[in-house]
Formats: C-alpha cells, sequence, structure tokens
C-alpha cells in the first residue's frame, strides 16, 4: 500500500510541475520585449515577437505594430527610428497585433529608456490632412485592449483655447463595449466632466457647457464626418441620444498649424456585442474656440473581429427592426491588403449579394484607393468598375498601384490597404430571415482570399393578433361556445415560429340525463307504485384556453400549426333540475300517472376543470401579418372534451 501511495504523489507532482511549467511556457511565448539601439541623436525600436500559428490556407501571418513614445508621438513603423527632442527618462509602449494566427494577441510590458542624445531641433513629421481625425491600431476583439488616438490641429492663425469630447457605448446595444483604461496627455490638456451637457447661446456668441438630464433621444443618426457645423447644442443632443458614455478635455495654447495626440487605451468588455461582421462606432466632437459654436465631428467605425485578418467584410445591419427598414439602405464595408511581394495593379472583388438585396442598387459610398468611377467604355486611367452575375457583385480596381506588405522598401502598413464601402437596397419583396454574404478577393492573378461571413439578421419584433370565433363539440349535447382572445408570436415570421393565445370563451352545454326507476309504497293506500326520477343538468362556464404552439408558413398565404394547449374554468354555474314522477303499478310496469314534483338547485364554482391536449391546425388567408381564417382540431386528454375550433385572426 505505501508503495502505491508513493509512486501516486510522485506521478502527480510530475503532472503538476510539467502542466505549470507548459503553462508559463505558453505565457512567455505570448510576450512583446523591446529592444532599442541607438544610432547617432535617434533610437531603433525592435520588437521581439512571440511565434506566430499561421491560419491554414490563410496569406502569410505576420505582425503590425504600434509604437508611444512617451511625449505625445507614435509610430505604426514595425522598427521605427526616433528622435527625442529632450533628454530624460521615456516609457516605451508597443501593442503587436498578429495577423492571420491563430493565436492570442500578444502583450507587452512598457519598457523605460534614458535619453542622453536627444536632438532639439528634430522634428515631428506633419500627418494631419484635416484639423480632427480618430485612429487606432486594430480592430476590438471581445476582452482585449487597443488604443484610440484622438488627433486635433488648429488651422487658425492666431494661438487658441478649446475642447474635445468623445462619446462612445452606443445605446443600440443592451450591454456596454468599452470601458476606458488609460488616457495620455501630453500638452496640458486637463479632463472635465461631462456626463451629460446642454449648450447655451448668448447673443455674443459665446458658450457655457453645464449638466442637465434632459436630452432627445429619438434622433436616427446617421455616421458623420464633418467638415464644420455650428449648431453645437443640436450636436451635443444628438450624440447622447446615441452614446451611453462620454469622456472630454480641454486644450490651451495650441499655436497654428500645431498638430497633438491624446491616447486613449479602451478595453473590449466580455459583454461587447458577439457579431464578428457588426461595425461600432466613437464619435469625437472638436470644438477649436471655445468662444465660437463652430465645430467638427467625426464617427470612427470598428468592425468587430474574432482574429486580426486584413481582409474582412462588416456590416452596419446585423441587427434589424424588420417594421422600419422597408426603405433604410445597409452599409456593407470590404476591406483587404495586398500581403504580396509586389504591387497589385487590378483587384477584383466578388462579393455575395443574399437574395432580400436589389442588386442594382448598389451605389458606392468611399473607397480607397481613391478613384473615379469607370465609365461604360474601357479607359486607361484608375477606376472601380461594378457589374453582377445572377447572385454576386463585382468590384474591380483597374489601372491602380497597391503595394503590397512584403515589397521592399514599404514601411507603412496602412499604405497596403484599401477598401470598398457600399450601400444596397432591399428588395421588393424580401423575407424575413438571416443572411451571410462573404467576398473573394483577387490581386492580380493570384489565387483568390475569402473574407468571413458578414451576417444581417432581424430582430424578433412582437405581433400581436385579435382572434374571435366558435367552438364546435363533438360529444356535448347542445352546446354552445363563443370565444374572444388575442395571440402573441414574432412579426411577420418566414417559415417557423412560435405563437402563444389567451382565449376567453363563453360555453353552455347539457350533461348527460340521468333516469333512475324504483318501486316504492304509497304513503296514503299502502299501494306499490312505479316511481321515475329524471335528473338534467346544464352548464354555464366561462373558460380561459392558453394555446401553446410552433406555426410553419408554407407560403404567403397557407399556415399549418401544432402545439399544446391547457383550458380551465375560471367560472362555472352547475344547474340540476330533477323531477319524480310516481305511476299506477300494473304487473310491475308503470301505468297512469298519479304525482309528478320538479325542483331545481344551483351551484357555482371557480378555478376548477384543468383540461390539456394536443392541437392541430390550418389557415387561409394572409399567414404572416394581416387577415387569414382558420380551423383548429383539440384533442383533448380528458373524455367528452374535444372539439373543432372555427376563427378569425387578425395580425397586426
Amino acid at each position: 500500500m505505501k508503495p502505491l501511495i508513493t509512486f501516486l504523489f510522485i506521478l502527480t507532482t510530475t503532472f503538476l510541475c510539467v502542466a505549470q511549467q507548459e503553462k508559463q511556457q505558453d505565457t512567455i511565448n505570448r510576450i512583446v520585449t523591446i529592444q532599442h539601439q541607438v544610432i547617432g541623436d535617434s533610437i531603433k525600436f525592435t520588437p521581439i515577437t512571440p511565434p506566430l500559428n499561421q491560419i491554414a490556407g490563410a496569406p502569410k501571418a505576420f505582425y503590425t505594430n504600434y509604437w508611444e513614445f512617451d511625449d505625445g508621438t507614435y509610430s505604426k513603423d514595425n522598427t521605427p527610428t526616433k528622435s527625442f527632442k529632450n533628454n530624460g527618462e521615456y516609457e516605451i509602449k508597443v501593442w503587436s497585433t498578429n495577423n492571420y494566427d491563430t493565436g492570442k494577441t500578444p502583450t507587452a510590458r512598457p519598457k523605460k529608456i534614458k535619453v542622453n542624445n536627444a536632438n532639439p531641433d528634430a522634428k515631428d513629421t506633419a500627418s494631419m490632412i484635416s484639423n480632427f481625425e480618430l485612429e487606432r491600431n486594430r480592430e476590438p476583439i471581445p476582452e482585449e485592449e487597443l488604443v484610440l488616438i484622438v488627433k486635433y490641429k488648429n488651422t487658425k492663425d492666431y494661438v487658441a483655447n478649446g475642447k474635445v469630447i468623445l462619446f462612445y457605448n452606443e445605446k443600440q446595444f443592451k450591454a456596454d463595449n468599452f470601458e476606458i483604461l488609460d488616457t495620455r496627455m501630453y500638452h496640458n490638456e486637463s479632463t472635465i466632466n461631462t456626463t451629460d451637457f446642454v449648450v447655451s447661446q448668448s447673443k455674443n456668441q459665446h458658450l457655457d457647457v453645464a449638466s442637465t438630464e434632459d436630452f432627445i433621444s429619438n434622433y436616427h443618426i446617421k455616421v458623420q464626418d464633418s467638415t464644420k457645423k455650428e449648431n453645437l447644442a443640436l450636436t451635443l443632443e444628438e450624440a447622447k441620444a446615441k452614446y451611453n458614455n462620454s469622456t472630454s478635455f480641454t486644450f490651451e495654447n495650441i499655436e497654428p498649424n500645431e498638430e497633438r495626440n491624446v491616447f486613449y487605451t479602451l478595453k473590449t468588455t466580455p459583454e461587447m456585442v458577439k457579431d464578428t461582421s457588426a461595425i461600432v462606432t466613437v464619435r469625437g466632437i472638436y470644438i477649436p474656440d471655445s468662444n465660437l459654436d463652430t465645430h467638427h465631428v467625426k464617427d470612427m467605425e470598428m468592425e468587430i473581429v474574432t482574429s486580426h485578418d486584413p481582409n474582412k467584410m462588416s456590416t452596419n445591419a446585423f441587427l434589424l427592426n424588420y417594421r422600419l427598414v422597408r426603405y433604410k439602405k445597409p452599409k456593407f464595408k470590404i476591406k483587404f491588403q495586398n500581403n504580396g511581394e509586389g504591387p497589385a495593379r487590378t483587384i477584383r472583388l466578388e462579393t455575395d449579394i443574399p437574395e432580400i438585396f436589389d442588386k442594382s442598387s448598389i451605389k458606392v459610398l468611399d473607397m480607397y484607393p481613391k478613384v473615379k468611377i469607370c465609365p461604360k467604355y474601357d479607359v486607361e486611367y484608375s477606376c472601380l468598375d461594378t457589374t453582377y452575375t445572377q447572385k454576386q457583385a463585382i468590384f474591380t480596381f483597374k489601372n491602380i498601384y497597391l503595394p503590397g506588405s512584403e515589397q521592399k522598401n514599404v514601411k507603412e502598413y496602412d499604405s497596403t490597404k484599401g477598401f470598398v464601402k457600399y450601400q444596397i437596397k432591399f428588395g421588393d419583396n424580401f423575407h424575413k430571415i438571416k443572411t451571410k454574404s462573404r467576398t473573394a478577393i483577387i490581386f492580380d492573378k493570384n489565387d483568390p482570399v475569402i473574407t468571413n461571413y458578414s451576417t444581417t439578421r432581424f430582430m424578433p419584433g412582437i405581433s400581436i393578433g385579435a382572434k374571435a370565433g366558435y367552438n364546435y363539440f363533438l360529444d356535448l349535447d347542445n352546446s354552445k361556445s363563443y370565444f374572444v382572445g388575442a395571440t402573441l408570436s414574432p412579426y411577420k415570421s418566414y417559415r417557423l415560429y412560435w405563437q402563444v393565445e389567451f382565449l376567453n370563451s363563453f360555453h353552455e352545454f347539457d350533461a348527460d340525463t340521468q333516469i333512475s326507476e324504483q318501486f316504492t309504497d304509497n304513503s296514503a293506500t299502502g299501494e306499490l307504485l312505479f316511481r321515475r326520477t329524471t335528473t338534467s343538468t346544464t352548464y354555464n362556464n366561462i373558460d380561459w384556453e392558453i394555446p401553446v404552439l410552433l406555426r410553419y408558413n408554407v407560403n404567403n398565404y397557407i399556415g399549418l400549426g401544432a402545439g399544446l394547449q391547457g383550458m380551465i374554468s375560471v367560472s362555472q354555474k352547475e344547474n340540476i333540475t330533477t323531477t319524480t314522477e310516481d305511476y299506477e303499478n300494473i304487473n310491475m310496469l308503470p301505468g297512469a300517472l298519479i304525482n309528478s314534483e320538479t325542483s331545481t338547485s344551483q351551484s357555482k364554482s371557480s378555478f376548477t376543470n384543468l383540461r390539456s391536449g394536443l392541437l392541430f391546425e390550418a389557415t387561409a388567408g394572409f399567414a404572416r401579418i394581416g387577415p387569414s381564417v382558420g380551423a383548429r382540431y383539440v384533442l383533448n386528454f380528458k373524455n367528452s372534451y374535444n372539439y373543432m375550433q372555427f376563427y378569425a385572426i387578425w395580425k397586426f
């Protein structure tokens, strides 16, 4: 026994040690470390990244890197070279993103370095095209960090003070998608409390921002990218109507043409929307001069992903209200990246178009590379051509130059990326069904790269119906039963759906008549009499019926259903009539009627006669929404309560 215990102890200890070593090894393998090398008055930074786990069938896996240098500047070069303006200690951060890799995104610990070779004359590269931009280092994955960069620039010819407001966590989602872990500011910006806003404008155009709980909540907000707006109060009310959370900061003494960056570390929550083709947004509002109501609005769209894949298809129509979509135009975005060793001259995007959409209504909203739409004849200049097959739309970039990520001297990976964004209308007769579409991306004559599925789905919605009809009980005498009620089901379901009903019926019927016969003595004469006693019972009931059934629409006009039903008499009146007749006894047979007496009695009861059964039905009319008629057979588990139901129903 003792050797066995010793053996088990050694075996368990060995297993735990090996498991711990494997766990530690796995953890170490997903850590990025930072190396730096001083070169004159510059420092070169290199990330030491863990091995990549190649996704089968995907382009070659690779890392992209985002760096922060602790002085308000950043870089997206894989191995950037940085010149600092001031000597001192800096905390360098890097976020490495694994593309086409099956493993988790690696993490990196900041590295503190001491700079002794500063160059006071070093100039930061101007990068802003407009005066306000939002940028991110990667797409959001649930429970992963990403960095949001708020970039603002003074395009005025004087030193200015202003504000920036950032809205996040859209109200259309049940749970918050982001939480802010950290904010990094480098130009004496100051965070201010912006739980809610109201803007009051005085005659001299000065603005005051104060707290309020009043906001407009019925705006239908579109993605915004404005160059200039004037009504700041309306802009803030619209943003509060769309987003749950906001944060803001003020800035001072920004010089003409000066560019500044503020960095936010966002942590995606476990509860964030799980649709991996869904688009979420954050909104920034830039007020370049606090003394004026002129402002700029920028919405940044982000596609939720499960892995970092530059070739992706996404949509803002991942969850739609079917009642309200008739004239909406869902938007789709196809993103691609040239991962080759040379430039791509032609890029062909073969995109599935689900049958509920009208292909001919496609309108291209934006694209990169920026080109013209191709005419119907051949041209030599760069353009985007759109053609159609039975089930696809084909977007073709012609005569372009998109560099490859493996191409020599290409350091900026963003320059190797492109996209097409388009909107499309629903067809004339579309059903409430989930759709799936994806794109085959073909660079020149290479094999196609297949994107993820982009899905659209409809919220169930609720359809309330009014129902009335007649119940015909097959085994009851003199039965009269009428009912009214309501139904609850998903709105305008396509094929299979559930339905719950509540019916209130008024039911009158006769029970079986009981007749008993016996001989008795006449109390006056003592003669033997023949006595017949007849007992008849009638019921007046108010019944509640609760059917639960599964229905199937064969087409737009015919529907079938089956399910379970419970019934209870919430009120029952029982009327009993007893008639006693005495006859002469003639050879043990009734003779002449001597006497007859009738008596009545009544009783009431509540919530009795609980019954259950199966039901089967068919309807004809407008099966999905509107009026129809139907017939239902209810097979009760209790004898004598099988019945047919004939009804009319109208679903709203």
